[in-house]
């Protein structure tokens, strides 16, 4: 089964959880044993997996990616977002994640962000349970 989200982002840099749209997705498959699939169809956007007990693990990762990264360099890329796209080329398109009786088999403080490397946008993500 395949769906489709809708995530609108509210800032440059953002990492939203989307674990329970994730979920929701996995249950409305009815697919009890199998793998998810979250991909991200943006350059300037990512999926990854990361701790969710811990409001700051986010904010530290952004600050450091935005460290490691600066948004202005000597880019050739004119549009102004090339760190956008280095910083989606690092975290990744997609996770592919473990269903074990209907429930993603996430580690006790895992959560699966999408993060936003050039928002605010409107951004999709796409859903592939089997």
């Amino acid at each position: 089964m395949l769906t489709t989200e809708s995530i609108k982002t509210k800032s440059r840099n953002e990492w939203i959880d989307i674990t329970d749209i994730v979920q929701t997705a996995v249950a409305k498959s009815g697919v009890k044993e199998g793998l998810v699939v979250v991909f991200c169809p943006h350059t300037t956007a990512g999926i990854t997996i990361n701790e969710n007990a811990d409001p700051t693990v986010p904010r530290d990762l952004t600050r450091k990616m935005a460290e490691l990264i600066p948004q202005h360099d000597n880019y050739d890329h004119s549009e102004g977002n090339s760190d956008s796209h280095l910083k989606s080329s690092l975290v990744g398109a997609q996770e592919t994640v473990i269903v074990s009786n209907g429930k993603l088999l996430l580690g006790t403080w895992q959560s699966i962000y999408f993060c936003e490397f050039d928002g605010p946008r409107n951004r999709r993500i796409h859903i592939k349970v089997m």
